[in-house]
């Protein structure tokens, strides 16, 4: 395999699989718009589109190409032609999110990426209800989560925030980040080695595309500086994937309004409360209540933030309604709520015994 591949992310796994497409040529998607996509090749980049045969075949959104993924194609096309996608690989790992204003469609933000860079800045941005949402979609995904504390010079009690963020993440893959100090970027570097793809997640504004500036050692990405509101302007609006100098790979991805977590798994970001309901007395535990109960017990004891206890039942929550339509989930709604007497159709046996009695 020619090296324009293998410094592209292709190891022994994608070369193998491709193999078994003898008459189609392997590719990586590093730039999409729409229906168009840019791809990277042995022969150099190149423009093209799925075929006729896999839009009729593709049944979410999510089978479509993704930047990351590695495709097989029918080989390189010259400038003012478009080369034809066929397959798309089987994903490594998948950073993806509920589509906005969809409850049952999933967005690829990512594919193929070996290591999740979360960028939050240290100023309004700062929420760690949403950091733990990061999180869980980050370890859902299959790559490594790696924090990025952006504008840190923004902050006074940086020692405070570190202290919270470690609390919730169990991490210390943290990195403090500022505009003040050129050095502050570096520890980014040692993860980014030859062929391992990072892709950098974040709101509008945090500062991902001054970061990946900074690694390129030049302005490709356009940056703006802050509002009136202290969030910063938003400026990406594609993915891209870019080769850094020294071999590392790089996914600049679009400032993210919503973070919905649709069908991630919950068990690695919220570890520690998993592991108290596994030990309640009940298996059928509301931690409302119930004798026994480790949840609420670690709870009046401190030993669990009743935030953080709140932002999980909320994504389990989003999680649980995910793929319903708007009757479904009101269904599972009335459920939940009368779930003390065995559900909404019990409740309504109950009522309809009572009024019999009366």
């Amino acid at each position: 395999m020619n090296n324009s591949l293998t410094k592209y992310g292709a190891d022994e796994r994608f070369l193998t699989l491709a193999k078994e497409y003898k008459d189609l040529k392997l590719a990586r998607v590093i730039s999409q718009y729409k229906g168009i996509y840019k791809i990277i090749m042995e022969e150099g980049e190149c423009l093209a589109k799925v075929s006729g045969k896999f839009m009729n075949e593709a049944y979410h959104a999510s089978d479509y190409p993704a930047v990351g993924d590695y495709v097989m194609t029918d080989g390189f096309r010259k400038k003012g032609e478009t080369s034809v996608i066929h397959r798309v690989l089987d994903r490594k790992s998948v950073f993806k999110r509920s589509a906005a204003g969809s409850k049952k469609e999933m967005q690829i933000v990512a594919s193929n990426v070996d290591i999740i860079f979360i960028c939050m800045a240290l100023n309004n941005d700062y929420n760690i209800n949403r950091l733990e949402r990061y999180m869980t979609l980050s370890w859902d995904s299959g790559a490594k989560p790696v924090i990025i504390l952006t504008k840190s010079d923004l902050s006074e009690n940086i020692d405070n925030i570190l202290n919270e963020v470690t609390s919730v993440t169990f991490t210390d893959d943290i990195i403090l980040t500022t505009n003040k100090d050129e050095s502050s970027y570096e520890k980014i570097y040692e993860y980014l080695k030859p062929g391992i793809t990072g892709a950098f997640i974040g709101s509008s504004g945090v500062g991902k595309s001054t970061i990946i500036n900074h690694l390129l050692g030049r302005e490709i990405i356009k940056t703006s500086g802050l509002r009136n509101d202290d969030k910063g302007r938003h400026t990406t609006t594609t993915r891209d994937l870019i080769l850094l100098k020294d071999g590392g790979i790089v996914i600049d991805t679009p400032g993210m309004r919503e973070l919905g977590t649709g069908f991630a798994e919950t068990s690695r970001g919220f570890e520690d409360i998993e592991e108290l309901i596994s030990k309640c007395k009940f298996s059928d535990c509301t931690h409302t209540g119930e004798p026994g109960c480790k949840v609420r017990e670690a709870i009046e004891k401190g030993t669990l933030d009743l935030r953080r206890y709140e932002n999980y039942e909320k994504i389990k929550r989003e999680n649980k309604y995910a793929g319903l339509n708007s009757k479904e989930i009101e269904k599972e709604k009335l459920n939940q709520m009368f779930k003390s007497v065995g559900g909404m159709k019990k409740a309504r046996k109950y009522l309809k015994d009572k009024d019999k009695r009366k």
